[in-house]
């Protein structure tokens, strides 16, 4: 087996969120101070007035409050930004120095997420096209050159079929190359004869150089903007061609390196011989000299992060704020007696457009805080939508496609569902960003001799000639095995090379999977789709009251408990000096000095589960550095803990679990196996303007004392009360001015002296909504002001609830073996075990063999002999590199382990090993058929009935089609639409039909005569006349060749046939 150089030292994963943090810390540390160098020296028009910023020695203010803080005011976790300045007036030889605000920067936090108004957030990586240039070839048999650019845009050089050259700006815009090097300044005498020789109609250009710059813009539609005309911009070709179109940096380094070019990496405005080489290269290309580019391969990609999105706004707040510092020199020059620097500099460029990107850019995103696994797989996400990327109608197949250059560095597995398959994907475990945007995967080199090697990381291009070992495999150090044959990947090719041709092998089995995979164990023995539903229905798992960890597991656990931040471990060795519910004090070694970590205690997260810590460490105990001294909400021991492992049964129970229904015992509601905490907000603000007046009081007219029973003297909730639906959180009146009362000076004394009452009042409480009661865990009160809506007083109020698992709600497990409860069993009626144990859950059997999911069957045989060996299994995937059937095997000599131990024999049977008799506890008799029985890690997901349950009596409608709105939370209800009308004409329901083509309708009088009618005990009148609706029902009949008519019948002229019935 291969062993690691010790030379090299240890491998060891990276941490999660890395990523975010990395990328943060590159645009501080480096970034910022790049950027404000490059503001440099502004001066006047009358060159008076100078100045400069030094943007080298700026200085980031400590935050007012943490992130935690911030959460709970509702205030954005920033930094104040500093800089020293100059202020120079040569007219009077004054200079000013001083220290200005330039505003205010989002800080990103320990744990990798930013704090906007009091919501954490986070910032989703984008997979962009490097800037450069790509060859390739279009279906209709187009040879083309594409030029990216280092802001996304992009134009072509095409060479058509009848090998004439192009330039292309979008679809229907193109010109003659020859005509793009003429507009650029080059002269006929230096344009190559290829390049002549391939232009079309070339005696119907203007070869003079200002009229093929006009020519030139009107080929390709290029128009200049107000402000450039303004500005005096006499140069179209280099404001709207060669500025918008410059290559960057990395742009240049592309084109050089694929062009073979020696040109100065801060050359980054296109050239004449650039393009020439280009279309040179693109001529070869046709004649079968060189190579096409596969524009899906990563090495032509690079990852936009948090450090170049901020570096891009940065640098749009600098030019505003260049605006406005030469908007104030010349206000200043008319002043300057009071020249000061304050009034030179402004801040709200900065703040302002630091806070429009994080709070609405498309990949700042609500953070995903379900659990701590979701945290962590939302900040390692790698999207291709976004500004500059593309859509989910755009997106092709092969884009969404898995492409093998993505080995190792992107996961095959895991993404969303539904549209965005393919588009939204996530990171390896191995994966982490390199120079220029790259992904890099870590991988061991092998080294034949001495059967050792070393961690190299390695570029996305550098692997395509490499071999790479993708199967991890066990190789015994001699003479016999190097001619082994194993899997490998070769010039993006999956082939069979023998042991001594590889050249690089995988640093875990599980190296090209995320986070939310590895977490799946016996991932080998379950199909894709089912493990891409697994990875994502772990993220939707509510973290439990009790908590327990899985039997089975991967090993990775721990480290996902770790990097997600909601436990805490010792930064120092120290001794223990106290411990509560709310913080840990300890001394360090060697100081005598007392310090404090302080814990949640019952937080709201962003999808309204609670945030906890519970100390884990005892007073007078001495810990490591390093040493966990409290576990989070959803850990135990250090290790992710989101569900339980419950005793399930695969058999059919009376229809009960038919489709993916789920039968559970009642014990998991009296015990509180599946009970989880829920925190939910209600916000009351109250207001103080012109228009209205509102009080936060006690004294409510009109309202029963019932409902105002928990409010305190200041009109809010009392901390404890456990309060139902109706009850009031806030009390709170609005003062409105009466109408026809005028606002003058005179009548508002004629009010005075006469008593008239200028106010109204109307109760704007904030009350318990339908199944929101609670106990009430906390009140915040939140001040602000504000020029536009006056003094605010804005009022949190915390309603901590507790759900115990019902009929609705949503169970799963980690292999995509997902259900709903459709019925909850008393424990004395469920099937049980020979040794007397009810069964937890019941799941259908049929969901197995076609969901090709069978990792499920392995996991919960090896739960039910964990479970009574009283032991833990930390397997690692793929664990067939230790033989054929490995996995089989460990589970069977486990159960025959168990069964030995217990003297259960019927634990394992050799005739059907893994299954067991179970007797039907209403009537005590045997089953038929042996079943699989065994102890399952089954979540709770988010997706629960209380959430979803609604009805409705009376609401609102829709205006235009007069139907009840959508929605639960606006009261909406059930809209008949197009198949509901079918159905009832189907059925012949004529007066259903009639009410909802009239009275239910937009039939506006027989709506207004339908009411009166039952409130005065009268029959509803039939409608007079036809409605809307009623006209499009027989446009639809007569499309259908139905034809509707009436006639006139008198009684005399109608046949009365006689009864068959009767006779």
């Amino acid at each position: 087996m291969l062993s690691i150089n010790r030379n090299a030292g240890m491998f060891v994963l990276p941490d999660f969120k890395q990523i975010q943090i990395d990328s943060f810390r590159h645009f501080l540390t480096d970034l910022l101070r790049l950027e404000l160098q490059r503001f440099g020296t502004i001066k006047h028009a009358n060159q008076q007035l100078e100045f400069k910023l030094l943007g080298e020695l700026y200085r980031l203010e400590i935050p007012k409050f943490n992130e935690r803080e911030a959460v709970y005011q509702s205030a954005t976790y920033s930094s104040n930004l500093y800089a020293p300045a100059y202020l120079v007036d040569k007219k009077r030889g004054i200079i000013q120095k001083q220290t200005v605000f330039l505003g205010s920067i989002p800080l990103m936090s320990a744990r990798g997420t930013f704090v906007i108004r009091g919501v954490s957030r986070c910032i989703v990586s984008q997979l962009l096209r490097s800037p450069g240039i790509y060859y390739t070839l279009s279906v209709q048999g187009v040879y083309t050159a594409t030029i990216i650019c280092n802001s996304g845009k992009s134009f072509k050089l095409e060479l058509d079929r009848q090998g004439c050259l192009w330039v292309r700006v979008g679809r229907n815009s193109k010109a003659p190359l020859l005509l793009l090097l003429i507009a650029l300044g080059l002269e006929m005498r230096y344009i190559p004869p290829m390049i002549v020789q391939r232009t079309k109609k070339l005696n119907q250009l203007l070869l003079c150089v200002e009229d093929a710059k006009i020519d030139l813009c009107k080929r390709l539609k290029l128009k200049q903007k107000t402000t450039q005309i303004e500005l005096g911009v006499t140069d179209p070709i280099y404001s709207l061609f060669l500025k918008p179109y410059e290559l960057g940096r990395m742009g240049r380094l592309n084109l050089n390196k694929r062009l073979n070019l020696r040109v100065s990496e801060f050359e980054i405005l296109l050239r004449s011989q650039d393009l020439i080489v280009a279309s040179d290269y693109l001529v070869q290309v046709s004649n079968g000299i060189g190579s096409l580019d596969d524009i899906d391969d990563l090495k032509h990609k690079r990852v936009k992060w948090v450090s170049d999105l901020f570096c891009v706004q940065l640098n749009m707040a600098l030019k505003k704020l260049n605006v406005a510092v030469h908007t104030n020199l010349n206000k200043m020059e008319a002043r300057i007696s009071r020249m000061s620097l304050k009034s030179v500099v402004s801040s709200n460029a900065i703040a302002t457009t630091f806070f429009r990107f994080v709070a609405s850019y498309q990949l700042s995103q609500f953070l995903d805080q379900t659990n701590p696994l979701s945290e962590i797989v939302h900040k390692r996400k790698l999207s291709l939508l976004g500004p500059g990327g593309l859509t989910p109608r755009t997106a092709r197949f092969r884009v969404r496609d898995i492409h093998p250059s993505q080995y190792g560095r992107i996961c095959p597995v895991q993404t969303a569902e539904g549209q965005n398959a393919g588009v939204v994907n996530s990171f390896t475990i191995c994966a982490h960003i390199g120079d220029n945007g790259a992904i890099k995967t870590s991988l061991y080199k092998v080294c034949t001799n001495s059967m050792q090697g070393h961690v190299i990381d390695m570029l996305p291009g550098e692997d395509e000639y490499s071999t790479i070992a993708t199967e991890s495999c066990l190789v015994v150090a001699n003479s016999s095995n190097q001619f082994q044959s194993i899997p490998a990947q070769h010039r993006r090719e999956f082939v069979t090379l023998r042991w001594d041709e590889i050249g690089f092998r995988n640093t875990l089995p599980v190296h090209s999977f995320s986070v939310g995979v590895v977490l799946i164990p016996f991932l080998e023995h379950d199909d894709a789709t089912r493990a891409l539903m697994g990875s994502n229905m772990q993220r939707q798992a509510v973290p439990l009251l009790k908590l327990e960890r899985p039997i089975v597991g991967t090993g990775i656990e721990s480290q996902v408990a770790l990097d997600s931040g909601t436990v805490i471990t010792a930064v120092q060795e120290c001794k223990i000096h106290n411990v509560d519910a709310t913080q840990i004090a300890y001394v360090p070694k060697d100081s005598f000095e007392l310090l404090y970590i302080n814990l949640l205690n019952y937080e709201r997260s962003n999808n309204a589960t609670c945030l906890h810590q519970r100390p884990i460490v005892e007073c007078g105990e001495t810990v490591q550095k390093g040493q966990l001294i409290a576990d989070g909400s959803a850990t135990v021991d250090g290790e992710l803990a989101l569900g339980k492992n419950v005793l399930v049964a695969y058999m059919p129970w009376e229809g009960y679990n038919f489709e993916d229904a789920v039968l559970i015992n009642e014990r998991l509601i009296y015990e509180d196996v599946y009970t989880s905490l829920h925190i939910e907000r209600y916000e009351a603000e109250a207001r103080e303007t012109n228009q209205a007046i509102e009080t936060i009081t006690k004294q409510i007219p009109h309202l029963n004392a019932h409902v105002l029973r928990h409010l305190d003297e200041t009109g809010v909730v009392s901390l404890g009360a456990w309060v139902e639906t109706g009850d009031v959180l806030v009390g709170k009146l609005t003062a409105k001015q009466s109408e026809g009362l005028l606002h003058t000076p005179e009548s508002k004394l004629l009010q005075d002296i006469l008593g008239v009452q200028a106010f109204g009042t109307q109760d704007t409480c904030l009350k318990v909504p339908t199944r929101g009661e609670g106990r009430v865990i906390d009140v915040r009160w939140i001040t602000r002001d504000n020029h536009l809506l006056g003094h605010r007083k804005v009022i949190h109020v915390y309603i901590l609830q507790e759900r115990k698992i019902q009929v609705g709600d949503k169970v799963a497990g980690r292999h995509g073996n997902k259900g709903v409860v459709s019925r909850i069993l008393p424990r004395q009626d469920m099937p049980y075990l020979q040794d007397g144990t009810p069964v937890d859950m019941v799941l259908s059997p049929l969901g197995v063999p076609s969901r090709m999911n069978v990792g499920q069957v392995f996991e919960c045989l090896l739960g039910l002999a964990g479970g009574y060996l009283n032991q833990h299994y930390r397997i690692m995937p793929f664990d067939e590199r230790y033989g054929r059937e490995s996995s089989r095997k460990l589970v069977f000599s486990e159960l025959y382990k168990a069964s030995q131990t217990t003297n259960y024999p019927w634990i394992f049977e050799p005739d059907s090993p893994g299954k067991s008799r179970l007797f039907d506890g209403r009537t005590g008799e045997v089953f038929n058929q042996p079943v699989t029985v065994g102890r399952a890690y089954m979540f709770k997901l988010i997706h629960q009935v209380d959430d979803k349950i609604h009805a409705r009596s009376t609401g609102p409608y829709a205006l235009v089609t007069q139907q009840p709105v959508r929605g639960r939370s606006r009261q909406g209800g059930q809209r008949v639409g197009e198949m509901e009308v079918w159905a009832f004409q189907g059925f012949g329901a004529a007066c259903v039909l009639q009410e909802l083509l009239t009275t239910k309708s937009d039939h506006a009088t027989a709506r207004a005569e339908a009411p009166n009618a039952i409130v005065t005990g009268n029959l509803v009148p039939k409608p007079i006349g036809t409605s809307d609706c009623l006209g499009v029902l027989i446009r639809e009949l007569q499309c259908l060749g139905i034809q509707l008519d009436h006639t006139m019948l008198s009684q005399h002229n109608m046949i009365q046939y006689p009864n068959l019935n009767e006779e």
